[in-house]
């Protein structure tokens, strides 16, 4: 078991509640896996390395894997970065790669170094900065030049990086050897465009020993940091120092070596398997030429997996990050797609990753598509931010990231982001954009002069009431529908019922005389959406729990925004296909192709192929996707029928 250890200080006793809690949690039972705003959507993983000490080998070559366990190398293990052109010795080694803290960029940094000169040769590390993990801008951080007081120094090994939400910054980290001096781990931090080291290098960490250590590896584990290290000259080992602040200097080390093997080894790199509560520590056995793989929960105790691991090369130390479809496939696209690695494929859901309730608006100021779903994937509908996509086919949408965090932006409420709804307006000659959210069990209303945001919350919840004589249900599912016909906007929401009032001018405030219940009947759940067609108005809704594998949609039509809805023969038009394992089919919208009868229907139903087998945790684990919407001569709603 993890201990502390010597005098207690705050760190350590902070650091021991914590590890008292994360026992009690182990030896209680499993508690069920929270999975973060990126990790829902990874499918695979992209493992950096180079090959070896010859020159040709210090480069940086690309593997990747869908399951964390079996890694097939791409561009037949070639360099996918010409090393002579990035580096200053002509060599590369030691590629670490993270996926930056925007989700948006990605940061690599390589150790400037070719062993052929000398292990005390190299001064100088490479930074690099992606937007797409393919092609790379880089720049050489020569220390000696760079700054001050480093006359004496030997070497610069083994750089990574860290976001450091303190300082608000990335932190570069690496070993450094001066005169006769012990390897230290150093670290400062980059500049905005990861192209600079903008403060002195410090000491990060320095064991109490006072001797070598390199090859530094940091993860963040539920606010503590875990710093891996290698022992460098005594026992060649893997260890364990804890912290809660990057900086402070304060580190509890952890008796023991965490490698499972009594060879030497180097390179240590920690990756969380996706959808999991496993990491993996894999290392170089350098002496040996081989990679150990071994699997964790606590990040104390190791097991040696790897009769589980394989792999169609020879990786030196190397690091790995989880990858989502589209970059798998952009991966695979440039540089060939290993024989052995299944893509997940994207007809239909056209999301990847975890979304629900969506709706969708064409805008008339930028002539295309947007699409605004709930952030599914947490326990419970645990999500707390919204996100759009864009689109200008239907088919191909693009991730225009987050435009309203609950925990940032709004004031009122911050958990249970659910079920969005938006309408563009024409006010004089500009376009203003009204969002309409739930969050808390109440429905908010935030403003942008975009369809992508920034979003400006009202300050306030719009709905937090049950309208009169009801006594049931909760006051979620925003829609908000303009009359094309009288020029009036309205707002619907209800679960277990369903009210409708029209919106003021400003569109932040309801006329709460206008409020009524048009409740069509007993099928009403939830997840109102309202169209025109023709001159007469339709209204779709979901039936059942969205947990249920029968949560269907059904419509209904009346001559008025308002009611009385009018309830056809035959009017669930949505639902589950269980041969083609299709279940929880529901929460609509519906869009029309400018210009044209022509109509489609937005939904979400659950994940494919695991989300039957989950339980209620299907209910927060659902995809969306897009299906025509048809017509017949009379104006009924034909049955949809739900696609791959």
């Amino acid at each position: 078991m993890i201990q502390i250890l010597n005098k207690t200080t705050s760190i350590k006793r902070k650091i021991a509640a914590f590890l008292c809690i994360h026992l009690l949690v182990l030896t209680v039972g499993a508690q069920p896996y929270k999975s973060g705003p990126a990790d829902k959507d990874y499918v695979g993983y992209l493992f950096s390395y180079f090959r070896g000490n010859a020159v040709e080998n210090e480069v940086v070559c690309y593997a990747v894997s869908t399951d964390g366990y079996n890694y097939k190398t791409l561009n037949k293990n070639e360099p996918i970065l010409n090393s002579s052109k990035i580096s200053l010795t002509g060599g590369v080694r030691d590629p670490h790669v993270l996926r930056g803290h925007d989700e948006k960029s990605f940061y690599m940094v390589l150790t400037d170094m070719t062993s052929s000169k000398g292990w005390d040769s190299n001064r100088a590390m490479v930074l690099l900065k992606s937007n797409d993990l393919i092609n790379w801008t880089h720049s050489n951080i020569h220390i000696q030049k760079r700054f001050k007081g480093h006359e004496d120094l030997k070497r610069v090994w083994a750089p990574q990086t860290i976001y450091d939400e303190s300082a608000g910054k990335y932190m570069v980290y690496w070993s450094m050897k001066h005169g006769d001096g012990p390897d230290i781990i150093y670290y400062s931090y980059a500049n905005a465009d990861f192209t600079d080291l903008e403060t002195e290098p410090k000491p990060l960490f320095i064991p109490k020993n006072q001797k070598s250590c390199i090859d530094g590896d940091i993860v963040n584990k539920n606010g503590l940091f875990y710093l891996f290290y290698k022992t460098e000259g005594h026992g060649n080992g893997l260890r364990l120092a804890l912290t809660d602040s990057l900086t402070s200097g304060k580190w509890i080390e952890q008796p023991g070596y965490k490698q499972q093997t009594r060879d030497a080894v180097e390179g240590s790199s920690l990756f969380k398997l996706n959808h999991s509560d496993k990491y993996i520590l894999m290392y170089d056995v350098y002496h040996k030429g081989r990679y150990d793989f071994t699997e964790s929960t606590d990040l104390d105790r190791f097991k040696l997996i790897d009769e589980k691991i394989s792999m169609d090369f020879h990786p030196r130390h190397g690091s790995i990050i989880p990858i989502t479809r589209s970059e798998l496939v952009a991966l695979t696209n440039k540089w060939g797609k290993p024989e052995g690695i299944e893509i997940p494929k994207a007809k239909n859901p056209v999301l990847e990753g975890y979304y629900a309730d969506p709706d969708i608006i064409y805008s008339q100021k930028h002539k295309k598509y947007f699409l605004y779903p709930t952030s599914d994937g947490f326990d419970g509908w645990g999500g707390y931010y919204f996100k759009t996509f864009s689109s200008e086919n239907l088919k191909d949408w693009k991730d225009e990231g987050v435009i309203l965090d609950l925990k940032k932006d709004v004031s009122w409420a911050n958990r249970h982001a659910w079920a969005p709804t938006i309408t563009e307006k024409k006010i004089g000659k500009n376009y203003k954009y009204f969002y309409y959210f739930t969050a808390a069990q109440k429905i908010g209303v935030a403003v942008s002069d975009e369809p992508t945001g920034p979003f400006k919350d009202s300050g306030k919840a719009l709905i937090d009431f049950k309208p009169e004589g009801i006594n049931r249900g909760q006051e979620i599912d925003p829609a908000v529908f303009n009359d094309p016909k009288s020029g009036k906007s309205y707002l619907y929401w209800g679960n277990g019922y369903l009210a409708v009032a029209e919106l003021e001018k400003n569109m932040i405030d309801i006329k709460k005389s206008t409020m009524k219940i048009i409740t069509p009947n007993g099928t009403f759940r939830e997840g109102v959406f309202v169209i025109v067609r023709n001159g007469k108005y339709y209204f779709f809704w979901s039936e059942d729990d969205t947990r249920s594998p029968n949560y269907s949609v059904r419509y209904g039509y009346s001559d008025s925004p308002t009611g009385k809805i009018i309830i056809p023969e035959n009017n669930k038009i949505l639902q589950k296909d269980p041969a083609r394992g299709i279940y929880g089919t529901g929460h609509n919208s519906v869009i029309q192709v400018p210009g044209k009868d022509e109509w489609y229907i937005v939904y979400h139903r659950f994940s494919i192929p695991n989300g039957i087998a989950m339980g209620d945790a299907a209910g927060y684990h659902r995809e969306v996707c897009i299906d025509p919407l048809k017509f017949d001569e009379k104006g009924n709603v034909l049955p949809v029928i739900p696609s791959l």
